[in-house]
């Protein structure tokens, strides 16, 4: 070896690096692989060494570079160009002809056809390629912003950290989902369990687990897998099919979702459907139903999505498991705003591998709709095998007893009422000393989208709401040492972690605290839409009602709700001591280009040719402008494409300006 030259060892580099890719993926991809790991193991050690001897062609993309770098102290975040959408569910072909029909609606008589493919349960990734090469692998986190995980996904062995040249575009992302095998996911538990390590519940927590370490030298030796659906963002022409995507990332080298079917029409999709659950049942990881795509592209532009979902793509989950068994009695549960939610406590029924003791009743219009009474024989099911509810009465009881509606609150006694603007929920007037309520509203000031701040359980806000040493978030930050050591399971170090924690989290953005607060119609998605648009706590609480309705998202009932809070002087005065405290009430300014569309709120109707409808709004927004799906006085623009329908006509009655698609490229070109 010492006697090789740079250009030779660089011919040798290449070569023994091709080779190891392909040995990759035979074994990751095809599950075919043709040496053995003594053989592979010999080609990695002989790539190892030529790198050390010539560290000059040492590159990021090299088969050694997957073992791990640096261990992270933290994961930033990481703001996705696109949202990754979380999918509709239908659980029977009847709902599934419901999103047909409603699909149909919108195309007026275009009929698309249809790509199947297994849903695979496992932890949703985005990898993002610029220039062929792999620059950046992000989880899904809230949709809108994810935790960059690069440095623990460039370990998985099926996921290429380069691509050929020529064939792709100079930025493309693409997403998928990371799994764990079954069998590999056995076997590393017995391992687990052998060295008294912690055991895993299933192969997503352990996914899960694993993507998150901050040694990425730990994710390398767990046996994770990497799966594409989908495209998020790319430079240059997209495929004008879902299938034809699929196909050309197969053929740049990414694992595709194994198990997809192209189905002609809706009835195609139905008969798939019905012979497809023997199928999944083969396959080497945990699936949970089906996933329905329009394949067209320009198709799937036409529908768009709501806040939450693409129209054009929809999860099947397959029948849901169920029981039947006694209902003993109902117990009360108290949320953070103290809606007070009935559940059914059961004679232990096996469901689905899984022992359900309680199950949901929802609200007490659901009781008298299902004519429940305590002792009843109840059929119980898991719908979507996640949350257990009771279906209905199957043998009604000879004395059961009535539900009556709980007219003290069953955790602190205090009055209960029914809510005027959801008249299905009842809740505790008490919101200073309901210990339930506290409870609630600590975790979610806690909890990982709001101010994250881990190790604070339930066990521990239990026992600081015992002793008083918290009534609300802002006793949080005045929290000593010596009082969290008086509690139970709290050593030094365990103390020491949770008020470093309780520190970091000052430091969060205004976007994070307003989701904390807890404000009524004020999630996530509004959170970060107001601290966008107002900057700082003072601005929004200062703002007016009219100041918040020319929000584009803010209609008068969020405004009202926003207002009310405000005014509150228990709100005020616990805003004015997280301040005092140190708590950044302020929002870092997103980064936008000033362009053509800046101060300007712009709608897409119809079919753009040159860009998905998702990719043209992210590229107004990035341009200075926001967007919104309906015409409203507070439009400036509507962009309309081929088949642009009602919105369009709305907007020219009401004056608004409307753009072609060669205008909206106009705009665009004279940006760049």
């Amino acid at each position: 070896m010492s006697a090789l030259s740079e250009e030779q060892a660089a011919g040798k580099i290449q070569k023994l690096r091709e080779e190891i890719r392909r040995h990759d993926r035979l074994y990751y991809v095809f599950s075919d692989p043709e040496i053995s790991d003594r053989e592979y193991d010999r080609f990695m050690k002989e790539l190892s060494a030529l790198e050390e001897k010539f560290p000059d062609l040492k590159t990021p993309d090299s088969p050694t570079q997957r073992v791990g770098g640096v261990p992270a102290s933290d994961f930033s975040a990481v703001r996705h160009q696109i949202p990754m959408l979380s999918l509709d569910n239908c659980y029977s072909l009847e709902e599934l002809d419901d999103w047909f029909a409603r699909n149909a609606k919108l195309l007026g008589g275009r009929r698309p056809t249809f790509v199947l493919e297994a849903k695979i349960d496992g932890v949703s990734a985005s990898l993002t390629y610029q220039n062929g090469r792999l620059i950046q692998g992000a989880t899904r986190g809230d949709g809108e912003t994810g935790e960059d995980v690069t440095a623990n996904l460039r370990t998985i062995r099926n996921i290429p950290l380069s691509l050929a040249k020529g064939k792709t575009p100079s930025l493309l992302e693409v997403r998928g989902e990371v799994v764990m095998n079954a069998h590999d996911f056995k076997k590393m538990n017995e391992s687990q369990k052998k060295s008294g390590a912690m055991i895993f519940a299933n192969p997503r927590n352990a996914t899960s687990g694993s993507l998150r370490q901050k040694d990425p030298k730990i994710t390398a030796s767990r046996p994770l897998r990497f799966y594409c659906h989908s495209q998020g963002f790319a430079d240059g022409a997209r495929h004008k099919t879902h299938f034809e995507f699929l196909e050309a990332m197969e053929a740049l080298g990414f694992p595709v979702v194994p198990w997809r079917r192209l189905c002609a029409d809706e009835n195609a999709v139905k008969k798939t459907i019905v012979k497809a659950k023997e199928e999944l049942a083969k396959l080497p990881f945990q699936t949970d139903g089906l996933v329905v795509k329009v394949n067209e592209a320009d198709i799937q532009s036409l529908l768009g999505a709501t806040a939450k979902s693409p129209r054009w793509a929809v999860a099947y989950k397959f029948e849901s498991h169920q029981a039947t068994t006694k209902f003993n009695k109902v117990i009360y549960s108290v949320g953070r705003t103290g809606v007070i939610t009935p559940v059914a406590d059961l004679e232990p029924v096996a469901i689905g591998g899984v022992t359900v003791k309680h199950a949901s009743l929802h609200n007490f219009d659901e009781i008298k709709r299902l004519r429940v009474k305590i002792g009843d024989t109840v059929l119980v099911e898991r719908a979507g095998d996640v949350i257990p509810k009771v279906v209905k009465v199957a043998k009604e009881a000879p004395r059961g007893v009535m539900i009556d509606i709980p007219k003290k609150c069953p955790s602190c006694g205090g009055r209960v009422a029914k809510d005027k603007e959801e008249e299905v929920a009842y809740r505790c007037a008490n919101s200073i000393d309901c210990p339930a309520q506290l409870m609630g509203i600590i975790l979610h000031w806690s909890s990982r989208n709001a101010m994250e701040i881990d190790g604070l359980g339930e066990s521990a806000v239990e026992q600081m709401l015992a002793k008083k040493l918290v009534r609300n978030a802002a006793d949080l930050y005045e929290l000593k040492k010596e009082n969290l050591l008086g509690l139970e399971l709290f050593a030094d170090k365990k103390t020491d972690n949770l008020l470093a924690q309780i520190v970091k989290s000052k430091t969060k953005p205004l976007s994070r605290v307003l989701y904390a607060l807890g404000i009524r119609h004020v999630g996530e998605k509004m959170a970060r839409v107001l601290a966008q648009r107002f900057g700082s706590m003072e601005a929004l609480r200062a703002a007016s009602q009219e100041d918040l309705e020319s929000v584009p998202e803010v209609g008068p009932i969020v405004a009202e709700s926003i207002k009310n809070y405000f005014e509150d002087a228990r709100a005020g005065e616990l805003i004015r001591r997280l301040q005092r405290l140190g708590l950044n009430l302020e929002e870092p300014k997103e980064e936008r280009r000033r362009g053509p569309f800046s101060g300007k709120l712009v709608v897409f109707t119809g079919t753009l040719s040159t860009y998905p409808r998702h990719e043209a709004e992210a590229l107004v927004r990035r341009l200075g402008g926001e967007t919104a799906s309906a015409i409203t006085k507070k439009v400036n623009l509507v962009v309309a494409g081929e088949e642009a329908g009602n919105k369009l006509d709305k907007a020219k009655k009401m004056g608004i300006a409307v753009a072609n698609e060669e205008d909206f490229l106009r705009l665009i070109d004279h940006a760049r």
